[in-house]
């Protein structure tokens, strides 16, 4: 009887395995392949059902002739490996139910990859032609799964090699989230949070003749009123909408701004039209008209607000994630990592900050590789900046785990490592003669408002620009700019570590070990050159013995600080506080985290002062704000995903998780709790949710992970004392020390508890 029931238990098992087919099916990493849009806003047309329709909307099309395939393994069934897979390829939706590939079948293929599967070369896709694959796999146990849902894409009028794919800007209709009535025959209607968008109104008018005054804006006056002079470039608009008798919906037409529609900003494309950051809108309206609706109508790239939440016990920094994770949503406005509304012209800066913090919030990779193909061809006049594409290209390749954008700007990115800036021993300049036409050519670098070269930078702003008076002090905590300077030559040992690593596993062997060897030779020599042999700090730059707190961080965040001095150089950074820009927090709390410092970490993320990102909200932003206060920036704007680093840190720092291969399929927990009681993850990523959750008590520390098929993760603990007992799922396992940490490797995937006590 035992035996039939064990026969029993396991043929259920196998039956529930086999209804679990993958999910989540990517084509060129782009998830909603199979979505028909009309000037933003989503139908229920099929690709194929619009094809027969003939209807004109948007689509995300595929442009590369080998598309890749990826999937989500389901963890039913305790599923933790994909050990094969089968994929249809098919050029009907009929063939493709049928098991038939007529493009590509690819049989059963012994191997656990579910991320970046690439059409063989041997196969052709033809152009505007609509495609439908599905997938199944095997597991460990070498259980079949069924096929997964069909999922179809369209090809582009042109195929190249490789082309990043996008989607079109999407649109989402929102209704205030309350109203004030004001005197003079006014209401204030707020939507909650400020976003890029346009305004409808449907209004009735009882003649001809009566005109509606709409002022729409990010801030509002103290007795409630739209500001209609706001600081720095906070948006403010007057628009005069003359009503027809009856009732009818208007449209606010906004007028393009000279200087966000520039021939280097990124222009809004027809089906959406202008927008502009609005949170308020205020009406001025006669008695006999009568406002029967209005609607905010926000213009956004795709963006999942369910991929990843975080929560803790600390309300200030649940805040601050809020503020964060709105931002980076907000701020996709174009498609592509702009500067926010000032200008919408992509900077390197602000695409390094907003692509960590779009992983950290949603699994999205084609909008930075988007943006760092445009930026690599569309140089900025920073030194730090040129070097920053080959870290973004880094984090591309490491997150998204598809190497072709890297491999297609490979020769680009060489060229932006700046090495004929260098002397001998490996230090770059830019003030030494050496910026010639050919360099500036081979930077694809010409001018950038009216700078023949390009110029180091540090943080900004600097002292005596923008407004800024030659006495106030900037955001550069009074860096001594000499020929040679740390914060660059910082920048410049990064970039040629991951250029090491990147031509590394692209199978450039002796680019791999030149690069590999030239960061050795810039190590030695800012260590030579740039730390002050008595107090161990170091300085800004060759010839000055000033030590800014950027020249410091910088140095620690990415590695260069030897370990003996490390308690120096972080009681030095203690010592000068938030003394940087919100571009400048993000190497801050990077070099404070890196470093073990998570309680100065924490204590800056949830600070109340006025250089803190809970002064953005105490002001009255929703977003993240270019700087601190506007008197740190006076044309500052209130819409600056560059000051969104607490999102990225969250997740990869305080929570601690970041991938060590390829698309997480090593994923690294290392949460770095400090004084926080509790908090919760989920964080999105190509093989599915990571989670994690911890509770912390000064005697014990339990967390919480649960990670995706088809990964493998090493975990940290904090010790809590020399002999703490360490505890997995109740037993106690052994654990490594490392540092502060107890560390375990080799986890395997699905749901664990450990202990600390």
């Amino acid at each position: 009887m035992r035996y039939i029931f064990f026969l029993g238990l396991l043929a259920a098992s196998l039956t529930a395995f086999a209804q679990t087919a993958p999910t989540n099916l990517r084509t060129d990493l782009l998830l909603h392949t199979d979505k028909v849009w009309s000037n933003g806003f989503l139908t229920n047309y099929t690709l194929d059902g619009a094809d027969s329709a003939k209807f004109a909307g948007q689509l995300a099309l595929i442009r590369s002739s080998r598309p890749s395939f990826s999937w989500v393994l389901s963890t039913a069934g305790g599923t933790s490996r994909q050990t094969a897979y089968r994929l249809i390829l098919s050029t009907s939706r009929q063939k493709n139910q049928a098991d038939a590939g007529d493009v590509w079948d690819s049989g059963k293929v012994m191997s656990s990859q579910s991320v970046g599967i690439l059409l063989p070369a041997s196969q052709k896709l033809d152009t505007n032609r609509i495609y439908f694959w599905k997938v199944k796999v095997w597991n460990e146990r070498n259980l079949e799964s069924d096929f997964s849902q069909p999922k179809a894409f369209r090809t582009a009028p042109r195929l190249t090699a490789y082309e990043t794919p996008f989607y079109p800007l999407v649109k989402t209709e929102e209704a205030p989230r309350s109203q004030r009535t004001l005197a003079g025959q006014r209401i204030v209607y707020d939507f909650g949070k400020d976003a890029f968008g346009q305004a409808f109104l449907t209004v009735s008018s009882a003649s001809e003749s009566d005109t509606l005054i709409v002022h729409l804006g990010e801030a509002v006056t103290a007795d409630g009123h739209v500001n209609e002079k706001p600081s720095g470039t906070l948006r403010y608009r007057q628009i005069r909408v003359p009503l027809q008798k009856g009732t009818h919906r208007y449209a606010i037409q906004f007028k393009p701004d000279k200087r966000n529609t520039g021939p280097k900003a990124i222009l809004m494309p027809d089906y959406i039209g202008e927008v502009l950051p609005f949170r308020y809108v205020e009406l001025a309206f006669n008695p006999a008209t009568r406002i029967e609706q209005i609607v905010r109508q926000v213009v956004t790239y795709p963006f999942d607000d369910s991929a990843t939440t975080f929560s803790s016990s600390d309300s200030t920094l649940n805040q601050i994630w809020d503020l964060c994770k709105h931002t980076i949503k907000a701020t996709t406005f174009t498609g592509y990592y702009v500067d926010g509304d000032r200008e919408r012209i992509p900077y390197e800066a602000d695409a390094l900050l907003n692509q960590l913090s779009h992983y950290a919030t949603d699994a999205e990779y084609n909008m930075a590789k988007r943006s760092l193909n445009y930026l690599v061809f569309h140089a900025t006049w920073p030194t730090e900046w040129s070097l920053q594409n080959v870290l973004i290209a880094w984090y591309d390749y490491l997150y998204s785990g598809d190497s072709r954008t890297v491999e297609a700007l490979y020769p680009e990115l060489k060229a932006k490592l700046l090495l004929p800036l260098a002397r001998p021993d490996g230090l770059i300049s830019t003030r030494t003669g050496l910026q010639t036409p050919e360099f500036k050519k081979s930077i694809h670098y010409d001018t950038f408002d009216g700078r023949p070269t390009i110029q180091d930078i540090v943080d900004w702003p600097q002292q005596g620009v923008l407004g800024l008076g030659k006495k106030e002090a900037g955001e550069t905590d009074g860096f001594v700019f000499t020929d040679y300077n740390a914060v660059v030559n910082a920048f410049h040992y990064q970039g040629l570590v991951f250029m090491a690593q990147l031509a590394s596993r692209l199978g450039k062997t002796d680019d791999a070990a030149f690069y590999a060897n030239r960061a050795g030779l810039v190590r030695k020599a800012f260590q030579a050159t740039f730390i002050h042999p008595k107090t161990g700090l170091v300085r800004d730059g060759e010839g000055t013995d000033h030590a800014s707190l950027h020249a410091n961080m910088m140095a620690l965040a990415f590695g260069l600080v030897p370990e003996k001095l490390q308690s120096q150089v972080l009681a030095h950074i203690r010592s000068r506080g938030m003394a940087c820009s919100v571009y400048g927090s993000q190497f801050l709390l990077d070099a404070l985290y890196n470093a073990n410092e998570s309680a100065y970490g924490l204590a800056l993320m949830t600070s109340t002062d006025e250089r803190s990102w809970y002064n953005m909200l105490r002001t009255g932003s929703t977003m993240t704000t270019e700087a601190w206060d506007t008197r740190y920036k006076p044309n500052q704007d209130w819409n600056h995903a560059w000051g969104s680093a607490p999102a990225n840190i969250i997740v990869r720092k305080l929570m601690g998780v970041e991938a060590l291969t390829l698309a997480y399929e090593t994923v690294q927990i290392k949460p770095q709790p400090d004084t926080l009681r509790q908090a919760s993850l989920q964080v999105a990523t190509l093989r599915g949710p990571i989670s994690v959750a911890f509770d912390n008590t000064p005697d014990r520390f339990v967390l919480r992970t649960t990670l995706p098929a088809n990964t493998n993760g090493v975990v940290y603990l904090p010790r809590k004392k020399t002999k703490s007992q360490v505890l997995q799922n109740g037993k106690s396992v052994k654990a490594a020390v490392e540092g502060n940490f107890w560390k375990i490797t080799s986890v395997g995937a699905g749901t664990h508890e450990w202990e600390v006590r």
